[in-house]
């Protein structure tokens, strides 16, 4: 007679939970980006402004609403490329017991949530994006604690440092990892860039010159405008941190093999698609501000084009059954 219970059933080894928090992320990614391309607001934030999209959209030639649209079009991506590639180290590291991975989880999920707070100090409290960390954390927390018992070492903030997998120069695929590398360290930067701005100055003088407009004038527009953009400039810049973090991790520590290199692929595509795409898409095509976006295209395609996973001659092919 099975006498497992259903929810240690449900819960199993704790990956089905931190497989849902992975298909959470790219859910809320792929909303995010769906409201964006049809200019779509949530409703507590037009309560929270007092004011209709239509009314927004007086603001500055509309210039206000395509500055929000853009940055929630870019942060649905990065969401949606994180949870991709926590999908990989759930189904792929992490279930092989490598302890890098259980602690790359723990690190990343930790800076993800903690930038949850990064807006607050201004005052704007996004309900939908608090609930929803709400029911994520503890389902994070208590599949991190079930996988646990997968690892086969003990895991530990050191143990990030050292890769058994040294970087070499003496091939393709090894330069095409560093250049992944460099990339992803760039995105870590950016992101932590794009949080310090959203937390403290919440524009670049860019932004400003795209929208047409002053910090004082957006404030005597309405005096909530600059703390709902700060909250979504703050949370993008979160997202893009952890991405970029998660990214090099697992670069660091895992071969570039074909199920990692479809992974960084899509994850690439997709947020990146997102970043540069809004920007044309409203206008803001200022070169300096999309620098640091080609940048990381111009590393995800070297880096992926000279790390191609090639099948090796040696190995055995398995000859197809005849229809």
């Amino acid at each position: 007679m099975d006498e497992r219970g259903f929810f240690r059933t449900i819960v199993g080894d704790g990956t089905p939970l931190l497989l849902a928090v992975a298909g959470s992320l790219v859910f809320s990614g792929g909303f995010a980006i769906f409201l964006a391309a049809t200019g779509e607001f949530l409703p507590h934030d037009i309560h929270y402004l007092g004011m209709s999209a239509d009314d927004l959209c007086r603001i500055a030639r509309c210039r206000v609403v395509d500055f929000m649209l853009h940055d929630r079009a870019a942060f649905g991506g990065a969401l949606v490329a994180l949870g991709i590639l926590y999908t990989w180290l759930i189904a792929f590291p992490l279930r092989a017991g490598r302890p890098w991975a259980w602690t790359t989880l723990l690190v990343t999920g930790g800076v993800g949530f903690a930038t949850f707070l990064a807006y607050i100090g201004y005052g704007y409290l996004d309900t939908w994006h608090g609930i929803g960390t709400l029911l994520l954390l503890p389902a994070f927390g208590l599949g991190m604690a079930r996988a646990r018992r997968l690892l086969d070492g003990k895991p530990s903030l050191g143990g990030l440092v050292l890769s058994e997998h040294p970087l070499r120069l003496t091939s393709p695929a090894g330069i095409g990892r560093v250049v992944l590398l460099l990339g992803a360290a760039g995105t870590v930067a950016g992101g932590a860039t794009i949080l310090k701005v959203g937390m403290f100055e919440v524009f670049v003088p860019e932004d400003l010159a795209f929208m047409g407009i002053t910090s004082e004038q957006l404030q005597a527009a309405n005096t909530r405008l600059v703390p709902l953009l700060a909250h979504d400039r703050a949370g993008f810049g979160g997202a893009v941190l952890t991405l970029g973090l998660t990214t090099t991790l697992a670069l660091w520590h895992a071969p570039l093999r074909r199920d990692l290199w479809e992974a960084v692929a899509a994850a690439g595509i997709v947020s990146l698609s997102a970043a540069v795409g809004t920007h044309f898409f409203v206008g803001y095509t200022d070169v300096w501000h999309l620098a640091p976006p080609f940048a990381a295209i111009a590393s995800l395609v070297v880096g992926l084009g000279l790390a191609v996973p090639r099948r090796n001659p040696a190995a055995p092919v398995t000859p197809r059954r005849p229809p």
